[in-house]
């Protein structure tokens, strides 16, 4: 069988600015792949330098500068991840995307390279979808509301016809909706584990890729910290961390407790909370993609 080549490829802007785990998302898929393109846009602090000291002879950091007048739907970030993928190696047969706080723990490369291998002569086969565990507030709490997708597209084949699709969540093929396999395998994604400072430094910088000023200055509250308490449903995290994040789990500083017993649904949802408890299945559940 065929080893594949695999590129991994993400986009990174101010990661020491709002604290994002990029070195540790990319060392966490570095063993895997071939080649590991970082496109690193214009920062106001040293984000390059940052990426310049992983010093890995796979990485190859292109760097770019960010449209900020794209916003509406967070359109610059699928503009930048096209940017990103043009950037992958000609050979390449699979590409690995990650966003900045998304890591894969070392238990899911077997099932990830044997996916690879496995499905690279089926052409139906599109892309690789994985589930997504959410992070909340600490490393011990997950999300699991409805707010929280469960699954999406983190590796698509080398096709030029292949597209970001809205804010970088996804992907297209031809703008239609792409063939995809899900695979046994998980992105743990820690984009709302923060101090609290940064936290809220990150959501007010954040909502301008989808809101004009007038959006931001009704909807996004001016604090000096996060405040953790308003999510609506949270379970306990019971399995165990990356071993990239080791020392970033180490270092943190802050605190945050959750009462489980505490659920902030209407009717509506706690019915459909109910039902996905007890039969495993999301109703009316929006998919980006054609499983098959």
């Amino acid at each position: 069988m065929k080893k594949p080549f695999i590129s991994g490829f993400t986009i990174v802007r101010n990661a020491v600015k709002f604290d994002y785990p990029i070195v540790e998302s990319i060392r966490s898929i570095l063993p895997m792949v071939d080649e590991f393109v970082v496109s690193v846009g214009n920062s106001e602090d040293n984000t390059l330098e940052l990426i310049q000291a992983i010093d890995s002879p796979k990485i190859r950091i292109v760097q770019s500068v960010w449209d900020d007048s794209l916003r509406e739907g967070g359109r610059v970030l699928a503009v930048e991840t096209d940017r990103a993928y043009k950037h992958i190696s000609a050979e390449a047969d699979w590409c690995f995307y990650l966003q900045a706080d998304e890591v894969v723990h070392e238990q899911y490369h077997p099932a990830i390279l044997k996916a690879c291998e496995t499905y690279l002569a089926d052409k139906r086969i599109e892309g690789l979808l994985f589930g997504y565990k959410h992070f909340y507030g600490s490393y011990d709490y997950i999300g699991d509301s409805r707010k929280w997708y469960r699954t999406e597209i983190r590796i698509v084949r080398h096709d030029p016809g292949i597209t970001s699709f809205r804010d970088a969540q996804g992907f297209r093929l031809h703008n239609r909706l792409m063939r995809v396999k899900p695979i046994d395998a998980f992105i743990y994604h820690y984009g709302w584990v923060k101090d609290p400072r940064s936290q809220q430094a990150k959501q007010e910088q954040f909502h301008k890729m989808w809101h004009d000023d007038d959006w931001m200055e009704k909807n996004v509250a001016k604090a000096d910290a996060y405040d953790y308490s308003l999510v609506d449903s949270l379970n306990r995290f019971e399995g165990t961390h990356p071993a990239v994040m080791e020392d970033r789990l180490k270092r943190m500083h802050w605190t945050f407790e959750y009462d489980l017993s505490k659920k902030k649904f209407d009717f509506k949802n706690w019915l459909l909370y109910l039902i996905e408890r007890l039969t495993g299945k999301r109703l009316f559940e929006y998919k980006n993609y054609k499983e098959i």
